[in-house]
């Protein structure tokens, strides 16, 4: 955490698609006014990202090409924001941590039979409306 340069963590539960997306968005949104990180509760350390979900952000000029992380205490308390993009269980924090916790319910488009790459760009610029919402609340945009 800098004075400067607010971090945001992006939680969900596999770490392939959903954080790393909004990973992806305020990387490119906030052009380094902004530290973000991505984490997964149940992660299987360094699996690759959902391809779908790259190829989407790819289109919009997002660069989604990291590899799976779990979290961690210290990814906790690194952050000012801690974003859970999904129903990612947390467990239980420190009061300081679960204070900077909040939590998004992006859209799913499976749950109206909606797949393949049509799914990824409505989930994308679902988690990108949120996105540039909280880039505006903590960068002032």
């Amino acid at each position: 955490m800098t004075e400067n340069q607010p971090t945001v963590l992006f939680v969900c539960n596999s770490n392939r698609g959903k954080s790393q997306m909004a990973q992806a968005l305020m990387d490119l949104r906030s052009a380094g006014k902004v530290r973000s990180i991505s984490a997964g509760v149940a992660a299987e350390e360094g699996a690759s990202v959902n391809q779908e979900a790259a190829a989407s952000l790819a289109k919009i000029g997002a660069n989604m090409t990291g590899v799976a992380q779990r979290t961690t205490e210290d990814l906790y308390d690194q952050a000012d924001h801690i974003v859970v993009v999904g129903g990612a269980d947390l467990g239980e924090l420190s009061p300081e941590n679960a204070a900077k916790v909040q939590r998004w319910a992006p859209d799913e488009p499976s749950l109206r039979g909606i797949e393949g790459e049509e799914r990824m760009n409505l989930l994308r610029d679902d988690i990108d409306r949120h996105v540039q919402k909280l880039l505006g609340d903590i960068a002032g945009e």
